[in-house]
């Protein structure tokens, strides 16, 4: 299975930089293993290690799906390997990997992206862990400073609604065990900074969950105190409703926009509830 059926060859802004490092790595062992491969008789077709978007060695069904559709091919595959790094800074977090947070990314892998995104993106979040065990073994806080560098980057190239749906992926890892660790909500917030993005989107993301039942978390994620008046409710909603548009990430693929999507009915499920409560 070829490294192009989920990430293909247009590198976008990952091709240098921070991100681009984690990607070398990545991809020498993916490149290794599919020598192994072939000096084994197995799949010659294995891991194809070869970043020249002009080269037919990529799947065109790839480019042909996407790139026809007007998609930004370059921020798309930024994007979906800035996924995976995300990944694996929260999940790492409090020190250990939960079952539970490995679900929550199969399942949003499978869910938006499809069997193809699973198996690899699983494998290159595997080599994320390693490459961040590796890292902090020869120098402490060496990783959290790769990754903080990756996520100005991301602040650098991706629009603001490209970084808000990397934000509420990272909620959604935080809460798949239904407990809320304080460490992996400070490096949520550490990320998101860094990202140019403030504390007030990190709540609102955090309580999308809760939104459709909780009026307490249905005003975080409208970012307004309880005791906003109904003008301000409505405003509140609006601008939330136009910085969160599905429409926001298009440029980035149909299945980013579906995610987006989801998001985009939980802030709607928070109005609903709040204006409910006040009769609007």
């Amino acid at each position: 299975m070829g490294i192009s059926k989920w990430i293909g060859g247009f590198l976008g802004f990952m091709t240098g930089g921070p991100l681009g490092a984690l990607w070398g790595f990545v991809m020498g062992w993916l490149y290794e293993k599919g020598m192994e491969q072939r000096s084994l008789g197995g799949d010659s077709e294995g891991y194809s290690y070869q970043t020249d978007s002009s080269s037919g060695s990529y799947g065109s069904s790839y480019e042909d799906r996407y790139g026809s559709a007007g998609v930004n091919m370059g921020d798309r595959n930024s994007f979906l390997f800035s996924i995976l790094v995300l990944a694996s800074y929260i999940i790492r977090a409090d020190g250990k990997v939960m079952h539970s947070e490995m679900e929550h990314v199969r399942s949003f892998l499978r869910t938006n992206f499809g069997n193809d995104a699973l198996q690899q993106g699983e494998e290159i979040l595997r080599r994320l862990f390693d490459r961040q065990k590796q890292m902090e073994s020869q120098l402490r806080g060496s990783y959290d400073d790769i990754v903080m560098q990756s996520c100005r980057q991301i602040a650098t190239n991706l629009s603001y609604g490209q970084r808000l749906q990397l934000l509420a992926f990272m909620a959604g890892i935080v809460r798949a065990d239904g407990i809320i660790d304080n460490r992996e909500v400070d490096a949520m917030r550490k990320v998101a900074r860094a990202m140019r993005l403030n504390d007030k989107e990190v709540d609102s993301m955090l309580n999308l969950r809760d939104a459709s039942t909780s009026l307490e978390a249905a005003y975080k994620v409208l970012e307004i105190a309880q005791t906003a008046s109904d003008d301000e409710v409505k405003k509140a909603y609006r601008r939330m409703a136009l910085k969160h548009h599905p429409d926001k990430v298009a440029a980035l693929g149909e299945d980013v926009r579906k995610a987006a999507e989801k998001k985009f009915q939980e802030i709607n499920a928070a109005k609903d509830l709040i204006y409910k409560s006040r009769g609007l």
